[in-house]
């Protein structure tokens, strides 16, 4: 790598079964990135066979670079305290304990694997946050839900709904949230407090509360509504939820996932995988989003609701 240029730390976490979608996402971002930074890259698991790995190390090049950290000495500390549920997995928290990993870095990028990159990553990477703690984008999920609006002000404990974040594209202050503590707020909250509805994006949306740098919609676009985002303010797109364009043909945004997943040496796999979803599969999913309202209208009957008397 070019050591003149400014370095952007990157972060994924995957399991071994994702692997031909984080191609299909470092392919996107790699397209579409400055050549004036290097990009060090750097892949959290437990379980990534050697070959896929050498497969996705094929995406190295002159500025980017590429790392896989196995992260199973770590996990296994705290996995009897970390909550998960239904497709969810211990990869999921591996975001919240990069301030107290990397005490090298103060600013790191971590991104879910089901997004596509059209805009230059850099430009998020440099968004200015003071001594906020995150920078990230409202949920879509959130705002245009009125149940999960609730559950965000009344359950997670936001001020106002339009604050909550969606944690899989996030720029992290990883100075500012080591001079808070934040990991060991976190571990201590994990024992007195289970969110069942997000998990981990809720526990940093109730940590981070009030030291929130809101970035552009742009920056997470999501195909959970089809709303007025133009195609040319999108920056990037999150596949988030059920709303995967590898199981369904009708899937918002679909076009971008294939321009870039042909362009991969897993596109046939991906073809196969989506061929191989079963209408059983996707009637579950479909269930699934129905089971996670009503979970959050139960969490929500189980607190008061003063907001009326505050008006």
């Amino acid at each position: 790598m070019n050591k003149e240029k400014r370095i952007i730390p990157i972060f994924f976490a995957i399991d071994d079964s994702y692997t031909p979608f984080l191609a299909v996402a470092l392919q996107s971002l790699i397209d579409n990135a400055s050549k004036e930074y290097n990009y060090l890259i750097k892949i959290l698991h437990t379980n990534v066979q050697e070959e896929n790995q050498k497969e996705i190390k094929k995406f190295e090049s002159e500025n980017v670079n590429i790392e896989y950290v196995d992260l199973s000495y770590y996990i296994e500390k705290v996995k009897d305290k970390l909550y998960t549920r239904d497709y969810y997995t211990n990869t999921t928290y591996f975001r919240l304990f990069l301030p107290e990993l990397y005490p090298q870095y103060d600013k790191v990028l971590y991104l879910d694997s089901d997004i596509i990159v059209v805009g230059d990553i850099s430009e998020l990477y440099n968004t200015e946050m003071g001594t906020n703690l995150v920078a990230a984008a409202p949920d879509d999920i959130i705002q245009y839900n009125k149940v999960f609006q609730d559950y965000a002000e009344l359950v997670v404990g936001v001020a106002k709904y339009q604050h909550y974040f969606n944690a899989g594209v996030l720029l992290m202050n990883l100075d500012e949230l080591r001079k808070f503590k934040f990991q060991e707020k976190f571990l201590y909250l994990l024992e007195k407090v289970k969110f069942s509805v997000a998990q981990d994006q809720d526990y940093l949306n109730r940590l981070c509360k009030g030291r929130v740098t809101l970035v552009s919609h742009d920056w997470d676009v999501m195909p959970y509504v089809n709303d007025e985002t133009k195609p040319e303010d999108i920056k990037l797109i999150h596949y988030n939820f059920a709303y995967k364009p590898w199981h369904f043909e009708d899937v918002t945004y679909n076009e971008y996932f294939w321009e870039y997943a042909k362009k991969t040496e897993f596109y046939d796999e991906i073809v196969a995988i989506k061929d191989a979803y079963t209408e059983e599969q996707k009637f579950k999913d479909r269930e699934a989003e129905k089971a996670l309202a009503q979970m959050a209208i139960k969490e929500n009957a189980c607190v008061g609701d003063d907001r009326e008397y505050r008006r």
